[in-house]
């Protein structure tokens, strides 16, 4: 009985953690895998431990060079959308212009629309307009798909803004400029920080939209989709736990932040 009152209790927790655990099995698989010493081309079963793929993560050929366009292109895709995403957000907040309405909805269209629909799209434009499948046409079509996905957090994070403190602002004699930059853009840093990462993660995680419009050009992957048929290196799985781990980094130290401007206010 008492074990039972215990269960109810901490349901929800223990939900949560299941949950948690689940969605980041495959990640300790790839981390475990990581270290692995397969006898043949596949690494999918485990043979005996070795750190010889993370002392040399550029073993294999063509790894490094593919990783270093896509985070190139993840760059590059995450300035151009955040940017693009932003400004599109603060107009569909703050200004009422016509067909206002169907620009709100034309957002979601990218992220409601199949990859591979808007990747045969655009594969049909850029091939209409005569342009070379490349670097610059993985770029524009990989802005084209974060850009809705950053206007949306950009968005929901410019409405629960108060116009007030802007409106105290203009009271104490800030310019326009003072304003935004000293009010507006750190309330709004938050959002358009949520939807930078958000886009770079899409970036540089995009395969279908990516084929479709690469011509020669190899992503990550790409790459890894390619090794995947005659064999899967070990350092795959140390650059997919490096980034993995990159990106834990990156959450524990905002959240060290956030704690800390909470303690200070406090």
């Amino acid at each position: 009985m008492a074990f039972l009152n215990w269960l109810k209790r901490h349901l929800v927790v223990i939900a949560g953690l299941l949950t948690l655990g689940y969605l980041l099995l495959p990640n300790v698989v790839v981390t475990v895998f990581s270290f692995n010493q397969p006898k043949g081309r596949f690494n999918y079963e485990w043979q005996e431990f070795s750190t010889a793929a993370w002392t040399d993560p550029c073993g294999v050929a063509d790894l490094c060079g593919s990783l270093s366009l896509s985070l190139q292109l993840a760059a590059w895709a995450t300035l151009g959308a955040t940017v693009l995403g932003t400004l599109i957000a603060f107009a569909l907040v703050r200004y009422r212009f016509r067909a206002r309405g169907a620009v709100n909805s034309l957002i979601f269209l990218p992220m409601a629309m199949p990859e591979v629909v808007m990747a045969a799209s655009l594969l049909t434009l850029f091939l209409n307009l005569g342009a070379q499948l490349g670097f610059w046409t993985i770029l524009i079509a990989h802005i084209m798909f974060c850009l809705s996905f950053v206007v949306v957090a950009v968005k929901a994070r410019v409405m629960s803004m108060d116009p007030r403190l802007e409106e105290a602002a203009r009271d104490l004699y800030a310019g326009p400029v003072q304003t935004f930059l000293r009010v507006t853009l750190p309330i709004a840093a938050p959002g358009i920080a949520a939807g930078a990462l958000l886009a770079f993660a899409l970036s540089f995680d995009d395969f279908i939209i990516t084929n479709f419009n690469a011509g020669s050009t190899v992503t990550f992957p790409m790459f890894v989709w390619g090794s995947a048929q005659r064999g899967t290196p070990v350092q795959i799985n140390v650059i997919g736990t490096a980034m993995f781990l990159i990106a834990v980094l990156f959450v524990v130290a905002g959240m060290v932040v956030t704690n800390r401007r909470k303690r200070q206010k406090a």
